[in-house]
């Protein structure tokens, strides 16, 4: 639930981003959300810790010396949220999965809002619902409005939603993805390989039970979304084999993320929420 309180802190929190964040990046663009740029301003020589995506290999070709581009910042960036609120969502004991996603989401457009940029935001589960990108409060207000009001329900068709939302992406943008991601690899992966080349922060959201299975006992375990039940015994072996899956998945999905250039951060909901914003933020 997004309440007036979160909403006030986000405002005392976009002073802070302001100072620790806007700061590293150049050009006259200011927004903390944004990607690079698509004009090449100009070069200079790599250096260890430099992102190695920029490199201009057409002048090591023909020099043998590493070069980084450096972009014109955009002026006008419009940014994608788009957030899972299929039943796998609704997981979580002090605040849910889907909560915490939905107050990842509403700062970003936040953050957006306050660089009078417009933002557009979707919800996807079976369906992938979609509202046109505006700039402004009540925009936010109708995002906040829909979010607090939504049902989770269903399985996460995420291929299918990404195949539609392609065709709402216009020119070059920023889409930040958030979900549990706690579905098929395969289907991961075409399905942000079919946004094409945008810049992309890709936002696992766990909660901590899921992440380390800390109980023991014999339990029947119900897929919220399948409703199939399985019958389990959590012991020690038990719980290092699920971990190992667990994090099999996990290194996936990064992997994934790494080949095509995209950011991606794995959070579970015990953080606090403004840690994870400049984590994202960096």
């Amino acid at each position: 639930m997004i309440t007036t309180e979160f909403l006030s802190q986000l405002d005392r929190f976009n002073l802070v981003v302001r100072k620790r964040v806007t700061s590293s990046y150049t050009g006259e663009r200011r927004s903390v959300m944004h990607g690079r740029g698509i004009t090449v301003k100009d070069h200079r020589i790599y250096a260890p810790g430099d992102d190695f995506r920029a490199i201009d290999w057409r002048i090591f070709a023909r020099t043998d010396d590493l070069y980084i581009r450096r972009y014109e910042e955009d002026k006008s960036l419009t940014t994608h949220i788009i957030v899972d609120h299929s039943a796998s969502m609704n997981f979580g004991k002090s605040i849910t999965k889907f909560d915490y996603a939905s107050m990842l989401g509403v700062g970003t457009a936040y953050l957006a809002m306050k660089e009078n940029e417009k933002f557009q935001f979707s919800t996807f589960s079976e369906n992938l619902e979609t509202f046109k990108s505006r700039r402004g409060m009540g925009h936010l207000a109708t995002m906040v409005d829909h979010l607090n009001n939504i049902k989770l329900t269903g399985v996460s068709r995420f291929k299918d939603a990404m195949s539609r939302y392609k065709k709402m992406i216009g020119s070059r943008a920023l889409v930040v993805i958030i979900s549990d991601f706690l579905f098929d690899i395969e289907e991961i992966e075409e399905g942000l390989i079919m946004l094409g080349k945008q810049d992309m922060k890709i936002i696992q959201v766990l909660d901590p039970v899921e992440r380390q299975l800390a109980f023991d006992g014999d339990f029947r375990l119900k897929d919220s979304e399948t409703k199939s039940i399985l019958r389990a015994y959590v012991n020690p072996r038990f719980r290092i084999n699920y971990k190992q899956k667990l994090e099999d998945h996990i290194s996936k999905i990064a992997k994934i993320c790494d080949e095509l250039g995209l950011d991606f951060h794995i959070i579970t909901t015990d953080k606090p929420i403004f840690d994870t914003f400049y984590d994202i933020l960096k």
